[in-house]
């Protein structure tokens, strides 16, 4: 069995990928997992505009297709009338995981009131794990990490302390993190000796 984590990562902007802007998602994301992990990973990056039809087929493809074990998107989740990434991420679900959304939703109003308004969901296609992320990177660092008090201390847990466990149980790779980074949780028994 292949251990390599394969994670799609889509950043979802309209000006972005027309090249009014430059991408900072995508970067953003490749530096943290790149601080994260220990065990081995690659990435399939994708620059899209904010038309479900083209989410929908991105994300599928990056499911089934390119075998991703995990799929983050970053950008499309607010308000706004283009903002259409929750309702094409959720169009090709087959489970939906709520306690993801929440979380990232609880982890930013520790920053800022407006954090009610993001649509971020959590779901699972096949043996694919997709997440939507906000788009920004102070925002993608502490969604996935959490955030700690003055003294390092853990105040609200990241999401990602979650996603080696739900990938374990979903039939993807075993997946071991750098703790000094975010501690991956898992319960006594899925726990593997160290390599």
């Amino acid at each position: 069995m292949n251990d390599e984590l394969l994670i799609g990562l889509v950043s979802i902007s309209d000006r972005a990928s027309s090249g009014v802007y430059e991408d900072k998602g995508i970067p953003a994301l490749q530096e943290w997992f790149g601080q994260a992990l220990c065990s081995p990973w690659r990435m399939e990056t994708r620059l899209i505009p904010d038309e479900q039809a083209k989410i929908e087929q991105t994300l599928i493809e990056l499911c089934d297709s390119a075998g991703c074990h995990l799929v983050l998107t970053t950008g499309g989740t607010g308000p706004a009338l283009r903002d259409v990434t929750p309702e094409a991420t959720l169009a090709v679900a087959h489970k939906v995981m709520p306690g993801f959304g929440e979380q990232m939703r609880q982890i930013s109003l520790a920053f800022v009131p407006t954090a009610i308004l993001s649509r971020q969901v959590g779901v699972i296609r096949n043996k694919t794990l997709i997440l939507n992320l906000p788009g920004q990177p102070k925002s993608i660092k502490e969604t996935l990490e959490g955030v700690k008090d003055a003294q390092g201390q853990q105040r609200v847990p990241g999401i990602f302390a979650a996603v080696p466990y739900c990938l374990d149980l979903i039939g993807g790779p075993y997946v071991e993190t750098n703790e000094s980074v975010v501690k991956a949780f898992r319960p006594k028994s899925a726990i593997r000796p160290p390599r």
